[in-house]
């Protein structure tokens, strides 16, 4: 009988068993560990990874007593996983309370499941003959812009730390307009230089094709690929193929890119490091800046954190000394900020209707607005609300446009007269009359960015008597393939007044002839329950402010506007001033007093079911089996509460706050208490039955 070999395979188990680490299968000959098979689970066959420390020679054949199963073949023909790939894996499990092959699985091409040796061998060729085409032909050549000084002294303060070991993690604090970029792109071709790959993470796929573009223009021949959910699964697959050969030199992506299989990693650059989309939301919900460190430590790579705001979490690492800061505190060519300007909406003229008591836009933004179309200029509103307006009520009776299945409002959109809600996506067309009243008289409550472009379009005029030219960019408005695009490119060509939309816009995009930015109704995030949310405000309009004055020739007569009812707010006068190290200091002092993170670490543990009640019992009895063990680890653990949206599609959701002073002890808690949760599940009565629950391990939003 042949020799077999047993092997640790980590497999995709479902998320609701308590699989977590791999199984054991027997082969008939040693794989290296990261070797790709595919092999038995249940009645399926499915794609694994042999995983490191997991093999012994079983001198007795297979013994059926043993009941292991034989995996079927392997993917001989793709090199392994890197010992350091693997390591992440691991980490990424262990630290967000996830199984490992869920992980390692979620994380590769799902295209890679599909093909066997062969066809995997017939992908590898056609991209070696790709690459073999193309050459580098020197980054490093004539037409690099001119670096000043604040640029300079980075570079060399970055050259000088790159020479230390471990490899730092660097901390870039630059001011809108301060040239990140070009940082970016010279610390790039220094690795592709010493033949390192280069990482470079974005936090939306609007921003990548950007991006990309100057990539693309400075390293002319060098392979570049993209790695984001907006790719199509061959793209994808093509993309992670020329990484994971060492063809691709550079690859830029969003969060999920952060596991790229990279074999001479040299740098990981994270743009925008602060933005909340790092965090994913859904499965393992990993931060994809925070596995960028850790990386960068595994495979000694420099990291390179960016941004205009950095999260309070990166700027306290940076005041400890854990992170090199270095400082881009002005604009390329000496221009000035925007000028931040608060309209105090108590004093604006109160018209009916209008909602919220007064006009959407007050006359002084109106008469700025008019200006900039006069003089040729562009401008820019902010409205973080889609749709025309929130909701739709009836003056008689007091309907309003709620979303039968969610605790939530349905939005009015009337571009095609319907009522969508924005959570479940049920959508109706709007009632001819009041359901439930007949009235006829239905009117909107509040605005959106179609409501606001639409009275942006009654309200100005261009002094030649044509229509004033109002785009809007939102979700709604950037459906179609290429629409997004489209509307930028119109932006940019000065074919655009005014542009109105979400945050979409107001972060990353170098919009060269706008010189006023407006945020028309910020003030909801200033007294959230979410201690995260001044944080939040903060960056979104300094980055929005940032949109404004990126043409030195104009800078000095850009201006930030800000409606609001609280024009006192610390938040504001910080803000007036740009001086995001005063808000920094604040918000820490204030976290410190009450014990929020950075100075405690957090973990929510969510449940979903039919009925409150049988999500609540979850998690009330997940409380009491581990009150002893979380009173003996210094763990505390609150009360379950519903969440900020209690209801969507039919489904009710509670969670529950776990928190700690010690990230090591919350570590702890947390994996001796997840195989309870597990046993409650399966034990709980069928009309007790949750769907769904998860760890959130560093929430954003509780």
């Amino acid at each position: 009988m042949p020799e077999s070999i047993r092997l640790q395979i980590a497999v995709d188990a479902p998320a609701h068993t308590s699989l977590r680490a791999p199984l054991t299968y027997l082969g008939q000959s040693s794989l290296p560990p990261g070797t790709l098979v595919r092999v038995p689970f249940g009645a399926r066959e499915v794609t694994g990874v042999v995983w490191a420390g997991a093999t012994s020679k079983d001198e007795r054949g297979v013994d059926p007593a043993i009941g292991l199963k034989p995996l079927r073949h392997a993917l001989t023909s793709l090199a392994p996983l890197s010992a350091a790939w693997c390591r992440l894996v691991d980490f990424t499990a262990g630290y967000y309370q996830r199984g490992i092959g869920e992980v390692a699985l979620s994380v590769l091409p799902p295209e890679l499941r599909k093909l066997d040796d062969t066809q995997v061998r017939q992908r590898i060729a056609r991209l070696h003959k790709a690459s073999s085409a193309s050459r580098p032909d020197g980054e490093h050549g004539a037409g690099l812009p001119a670096l000043d000084a604040a640029q300079t002294r980075v570079l060399a303060d970055l050259d000088a730390a790159q020479g230390s070991s471990p490899a730092p993690t660097v901390l870039l604090h630059g001011v809108t307009g301060s040239g990140k970029t070009e940082i970016y792109l010279r610390a790039a071709a220094e690795a592709l230089a010493l033949g390192r790959q280069a990482l470079v993470l974005v936090p939306e796929i609007n921003l990548t094709p950007q991006l990309e573009a100057r990539f693309a223009e400075r390293f002319a021949g060098r392979h570049i690929v993209a790695m984001h959910s907006g790719l199509t699964p061959a793209q994808r697959l093509r993309s992670w193929l020329a990484a994971h050969l060492g063809l691709a030199d550079l690859v830029l992506g969003t969060r999920l890119a952060v596991f790229a299989s990279m074999p001479r990693l040299g740098l990981i650059v994270v743009d925008e490091e602060h933005d909340p989309s790092y965090k994913q939301q859904e499965g393992a919900r990993y931060s994809a800046r925070d596995l960028a460190v850790y990386r960068g430590r595994l495979e000694g790579a420099t990291v390179l954190l960016g941004s205009a705001t950095p999260s309070l979490e990166s700027w306290q690492r940076a005041e400890e000394g854990r992170y090199l800061r270095l400082s881009l505190p002005a604009r390329i060519g000496g221009g000035a900020l925007p000028a931040v300007r608060l309209v105090d909406m108590n004093a604006q003229p109160r018209v009916k209707g209008a909602g919220s008591g007064s006009t959407a836009i007050s006359p002084p933004l109106l008469a700025a607005l008019q200006q900039r179309i006069e003089r040729g200029e562009q401008s820019l509103l902010f409205l973080n609300r889609r749709g025309y307006a929130p909701v739709l009520h009836c003056v008689d009776c007091g309907w309003k446009s709620g979303c039968p299945n969610c605790s939530a409002w349905r939005v009015f959109h009337k571009l095609d007269r319907t009522l969508r809600c924005h959570h479940c996506g049920f959508t109706e067309r709007v009632p001819r009359a009041c359901p439930d009243c007949g009235n006829l008289d239905i009117q909107p409550i509040g605005r959106g960015t179609e409501r606001l472009q639409e009275q942006l379009a009654e309200l100005l005029t261009h002094p030649d008597g044509r229509p004033v030219r109002i785009a809007r960019i939102d979700a709604d408005s950037t459906r179609g393939k290429g629409a997004l695009e489209a509307q930028l490119g119109a932006v940019h060509a000065g074919e655009v007044d005014v542009l109105v939309g979400t945050q979409m816009i107001t972060k990353g995009h170098d919009f060269r002839r706008i010189t006023l930015v407006a945020a028309v109704n910020p003030d909801t995030s200033l007294f959230s329950s979410d201690f995260r949310a001044p944080e939040r405000l903060f960056a979104l309009l300094m980055q929005a402010a940032g949109r404004a004055g990126r043409d030195a020739a104009q800078a000095a007569s850009s201006e930030m506007w800000i409606q609001t009812w609280h024009p006192q707010h610390a938040l504001y006068a910080a803000l007036c001033r740009h001086d995001f190290q005063a808000f920094a200091a604040s918000q820490l002092a204030e976290r410190r007093m009450a014990g929020l993170p950075p100075h405690s670490h957090l973990a929510l543990l969510r449940a979903e079911a039919r009925t409150t009640e049988a999500s609540r019992g979850f998690l009330q009895a997940a409380s009491e089996l581990a009150d002893a063990m979380a009173q003996a680890a210094g763990v505390m653990l609150y009360p379950p509460v519903p969440t900020p949206i209690a209801r969507v599609a039919n489904v009710e959701r509670m969670q529950m706050l776990i928190e700690s002073p010690s990230r090591q002890a919350l570590q702890r808690f947390l994996a001796d208490w997840l195989p309870t949760l597990h046993t409650i599940r399966r034990e709980l009565a069928a009309e007790q039955r949750i769907l769904r629950w998860a760890i959130d391990v560093d929430p954003l939003a509780i």
